[in-house]
């Protein structure tokens, strides 16, 4: 379980860096998300159309915005392309290209905008030891507004009951952040499938002197459920649990809280995803 999605850039090993397999010929989907956030519920509505190496993604959301994505697979050998357009605002289009290799990857974004930013991220490793990074600049104001390294070491035990991941040192600095933070993470599996695993991860901010801790867990109840929770040392606790109705039918609910502010309302999400 990732703590921290957002911004690990190397948190895979080296064999998750092939390409992905082909996709079905020919698929449609619908799904629906809710969340309620003080009184009010926002949501949205998806909808998702396979065609052979094309996949076809629209969403429109309570405020009645329209989101649509469209990836190609294999538009260039060991490709994906993905354009990605929103409604009303033209401006925040983006085309992305990513190469996949077995012991490497490149990906670029470029935003399709009059003066657009262009952001350039690439990860090589094997054997359990990955390096990444990524550097983002703003064709406008000609700086860069990000410039990250990252480096995953993975670490295995396999005996019959436990398997031992271990990653560390998401270094990364932004305009802002002037390289003052560092990031590390441990993932601990306690069975031999990887069906459970616990999860510690600490941040530190050098200019203010502030460590973060977060500690959380995942467990496969059985194969149609899973649950997941986090909980950090400023009392955020989220959890999340994953229900597969039926084949291509999952049901998502999650609620996260402060513990340190038990007068303020819990937020709570209700994702229901329907595929034929």
């Amino acid at each position: 379980m990732s703590l921290s999605s957002g911004v690990m850039l190397v948190g895979q090993s080296a064999g998750h860096l092939r390409h992905s397999p082909a996709l079905p010929t020919k698929t449609r989907g619908l799904g629906t998300n809710a969340v309620k956030k003080g009184g009010l519920y926002i949501g949205d509505i998806t909808s998702q159309y396979k065609y052979k190496n094309t996949t076809i993604d629209i969403k429109v959301d309570t405020e009645s915005k329209v989101s649509s994505t469209i990836t190609l697979v294999d538009l260039l050998p060991f490709t994906k392309t993905i354009a990605n357009v929103r409604l009303p605002d033209y401006n925040s289009g983006k085309l992305e290209v990513q190469y996949f290799h077995d012991h490497a990857s490149i990906a670029g974004v470029v935003a399709l905008k009059q003066s657009p930013s262009v952001d350039i991220s690439g990860t090589f490793g094997s054997h359990g030891i990955v390096f990444g990074a990524e550097a983002g600049f703003d064709t406008g104001s000609r700086t860069f507004t990000k410039y990250n390294v990252g480096l995953s070491l993975t670490k295995s035990s396999n005996d019959e009951t436990m398997l031992i991941s271990i990653k560390l040192c998401h270094f990364f600095s932004t305009r802002a952040d002037k390289g003052e933070t560092l990031r590390a993470s441990y993932v601990r599996y306690i069975h031999e499938k990887q069906t459970c695993a616990g999860v510690a991860e600490i941040t530190r901010k050098f200019s203010t002197n502030e460590n973060t801790l977060t500690v959380g867990g995942l467990c496969e109840l059985d194969p149609l459920t899973t649950v997941k929770a986090k909980l950090n040392n400023n009392g955020k606790l989220a959890a999340l649990l994953q229900h597969q109705l039926k084949p291509n039918n999952v049901l998502t609910i999650s609620g996260e809280f402060d513990t340190k502010a038990l007068d303020k309302h819990p937020r709570v999400g209700l994702s229901v995803a329907i595929r034929p």
